[in-house]
């Protein structure tokens, strides 16, 4: 879990993946290795959600790919039972804590209020899923909200891309920044510009 979570960490980026056709897989993940970002969270907003992720994790083993849009235990099994490394959910599901902590791999739960932030402490987690970003106050909230729970860090994701990455990333609060911005148009180019502004404010540390 540690090794993952540095991983991220050190990443900064967290691009949100939403595989339609099981074919573009291959072509997507390759393009965010090209560009230099070797994270992806495959969502389960499709049927191919699964299938995606074992194929990714075979074809592109030194990925970190991890499992998105998760709002139940039986999700949460089969993301991980297809080689999800960790698991992102819009909101807090007990039933996922539960299965990411017997599984041994990070969770990262949407909390957008105080009540959501408290109810992950308790289940032991302290870096979670801000979104969508934007809607709730962007790094205005984060930075309050930071405040009130220091031990927490945040992962903003809705709103975020290349524009105001960097001012999201100087803000201490920031584990790292998630979005799909970072898959559209010309991926490896984007993710390249996005790569280059987390080393330029952290030194590629």
């Amino acid at each position: 879990m540690e090794a993952v979570l540095k991983a991220i960490e050190r990443a900064k980026l967290v691009p949100v993946v939403v595989i339609e056709e099981l074919g573009r897989t291959e072509v997507v993940m390759g393009a965010l290795c090209e560009g230099g970002l070797p994270i992806a969270e495959i969502t389960f907003r499709t049927a191919y959600a699964a299938e995606a992720i074992e194929l990714a994790v075979k074809k592109f083993p030194d990925m970190i790919i991890g499992a998105g849009t998760v709002i139940s235990s039986a999700q949460c099994e089969r993301a991980v039972t297809s080689g999800a490394k960790f698991i992102v959910s819009p909101g807090l599901s007990e039933g996922v804590a539960k299965v990411c902590k017997e599984r041994g791999i990070p969770y990262f739960p949407g909390c957008a209020t105080p009540t959501e932030i408290i109810r992950a402490l308790e289940l032991g987690i302290d870096v979670v899923k801000f979104f969508p970003a934007q809607v709730y106050g962007g790094l205005k909230a984060i930075n309050a909200l930071g405040a009130a729970f220091p031990q927490v860090r945040f992962i903003p994701t809705g709103g975020v891309d290349n524009s105001n990455l960097a001012e999201f990333l100087k803000s201490k609060r920031i584990f790292a920044c998630g979005g799909s911005w970072l898959l559209k148009d010309d991926i490896v180019s984007v993710v390249r510009e996005a790569v280059k502004i987390v080393n330029d404010l952290i030194g590629g540390n």
